[in-house]
């Protein structure tokens, strides 16, 4: 509910984030309004947006999956189109699995798979500190632990050969076309939750082959990953043991790659 303090001028709102290039403004202008308490707050988180800060790093919070996730300054921003990541992962999982979501940034599809799998055991981890603690903000609440380091070795060992399910959203951009994003991605998110080497899979064919060894028997590795390289990581996973299937959602604009762990 907007302060009574404050009548802020919506039209003129309006232009000014659209003359700045929000493709949404409209909607973002009501985020805006809701997140202010008067009308000089107001005017800095607009000033900060047309400067180019990510709106949900305004906020405070980012919907995924019809949830609010928490989102600190300079963690990686959930997209819409990890929801086909969530919906892979949850079609090739057995009955409360054990689980668990590397390159995890807030913790999103922890926390949407926490609710849909009612996992027997449920991990993230990132090697970001600041991600790390931004997704305890959002898994401590539901007693999922995080655990900071590089992709498997966060892990306590006693889960390897155990895990039912990975889930990772990890970098997969090519480094060369790091600077062709938007700046709203590049100069406010950390870049190791953006860049994934030459080819923009080196940190995918590490989590393929620690998937290889801590995967029980009939396990799968759900990942995120661009539609052209798609191909080459079903190759890096067959050359790991591993059976690979691709998933594409075309309105999403999303393709993910699933793994099974022959059994």
């Amino acid at each position: 509910m907007v302060s009574p303090r404050f009548t802020p001028d919506r039209p003129a709102l309006v232009g000014r984030l659209r003359a700045a290039g929000c493709v949404f403004a409209e909607d973002e202008a009501e985020l805006l309004i809701a997140a202010a308490d008067s009308a000089r707050e107001l005017a800095r988180l607009v000033d900060r947006r047309v400067a180019g800060l990510p709106l949900e790093h305004l906020l405070g919070w980012a919907e995924f999956c019809g949830r609010r996730i928490v989102v600190h300054p300079g963690v990686f921003v959930p997209r819409g189109r990890t929801a086909l990541l969530v919906d892979a992962a949850i079609a090739v999982a057995g009955p409360h699995p054990a689980v668990l979501d590397l390159c995890c940034g807030s913790g999103a599809a922890a926390v949407v798979l926490h609710e849909r799998l009612a996992p027997r055991w449920l991990a993230a981890a990132d090697i970001d500190p600041v991600a790390v603690a931004c997704a305890r903000r959002n898994l401590d609440p539901l007693g999922v632990p995080v655990y900071q380091g590089d992709l498997f070795d966060a892990v306590p060992a006693g889960w390897r050969g155990r895990l039912d399910l990975v889930v990772a959203n990890a970098p997969y951009v090519p480094s060369a076309a790091v600077a062709l994003l938007p700046p709203e991605a590049r100069l406010h998110e950390a870049s190791v939750a953006l860049d994934g080497g030459a080819d923009g899979l080196a940190v995918l064919r590490r989590i393929a082959a620690g998937a290889a060894r801590w995967l029980t028997p009939g396990g799968h590795v759900v990942v995120e990953v661009s539609a052209v390289q798609a191909p080459d990581l079903c190759e890096a996973f067959t050359a790991v043991g591993l059976d690979p299937g691709v998933v594409r959602d075309e309105e999403r604009e999303a393709t993910a790659v699933t793994a099974c762990r022959p059994g």
